[in-house]
Formats: C-alpha cells, structure tokens, sequence
C-alpha cells in the first residue's frame, strides 16, 4: 500500500504531498517509462514509492537537502540511490525524468528557473507538482527548507515561468505539468 501522507486539519502536512495527483502521475510515468529518475526533495518518498509500484526496473535516485530524512523515511530502501545535496548546487541531473514534486515553492522564483535551466539541458522529461493556491508554510519538524519561499503559484504562472510545458492536469490544490526537453538535451 502507497504511503499517501499526514492530514491534519484538511491540511497535509511535510515532509508530505497532497495525493490528488497521484493517478494522474501515475499514468504518465506508464506512458515515459523512463529508466532512470531523479526524485527531487522526496521527502517521505511519495514519487519513489509510486515509481516502485509501476515501474519497478527504473533506476531511482533522489536529492534530498534534510538528511535527517533519509533515516527517518528509509529513503535508501525507497531509492536506488541517496543523495544529500540542495538541488540548486546539484549537477548531476543526466536521467530520463527529473520530478520536481512540491519543491519549487521552496525557492525563490528566480532559483527556481535556474534549475529549471541546468535540468532542461540534460533530462529527457521534468514532472512538477506545486500548489497552485496561496498556500504558506513554515518550517517543520525542525527543518527550515520546508518553509514555502514563494506560495503564491497559479497555473497561469507556471505555464509563464516553465518552457516546454506538454501536459497538464489542475486538482483543487496541487497543479501537475510534464514537460519535455527532448529537442534540448545534450547527447551523452
């Protein structure tokens, strides 16, 4: 059974992600297959839990910047491979599919685009999950990057600030978008 999150109040809390996109994710990561993913600020591990689920020969890593997560969420035995690093620094991003799943409001709108651009010109795929609502949130559990930097996302801005931009899908909190860099990567 896939561990979804904590609620507390109609709220979900982090480490976690409001699972309304979680079929819909699913359905595109049936459709890329990809090989190798790159899960960025997993968390719990929601997307490395899923990515077992329905495709379970895809090689996993996930960047997370809270080491004291890995522990406490077994993310070595979620994902192939662990690192702990802030995204905004990591270079190694040559994989298939790179999923930004509510990481990017943890970022100014500038640093955000600027990882967009280092992932744009190496991954095949990115996968976003953001809040398309105002939605503050301040440290938690002791970790401060879970504070929202910029919480005030809307579809209509992300479509703005991310190029390449192939599908879509708007749930009540949480907007999910694939985007296709193809035409962009590198050849390895």
């Amino acid at each position: 059974m896939l561990d979804l999150g904590f609620h507390i109040e109609g709220v979900w809390t982090m480490p976690y992600s409001h699972p309304e996109n979680i079929e819909w994710v699913k359905e595109v990561l049936l459709k890329l297959n990809p090989k190798t993913i790159t899960d960025v600020g997993p968390g719990a591990g929601k997307y490395g839990s899923l990515i077992k689920e329905v495709l379970p020969e895809s090689h996993t890593t996930c960047v997370e910047i809270w080491a004291p997560y890995v522990e406490r969420f077994n993310l070595g035995e979620i994902y192939d491979s662990v690192v702990i690093s802030d995204a905004r620094i990591y270079q190694n991003w040559n994989c298939d599919l790179v999923i930004l799943g509510d990481v990017l409001e943890h970022m100014s709108e500038e640093e955000a685009l600027s990882l967009w651009h280092k992932i744009s010109q190496i991954a095949k795929y990115a996968l976003i999950a953001i809040p398309i609502i105002h939605y503050p949130q301040g440290a938690s559990e002791g970790n401060p990057f879970e504070a929202h930097v910029d919480d005030h996302w809307t579809h209509e801005r992300v479509i703005a600030a991310f190029p390449q931009i192939t599908e879509q899908q708007v749930f009540g909190i949480t907007g999910s978008y694939l985007a296709n860099f193809s035409p962009n990567v590198i050849a390895q």
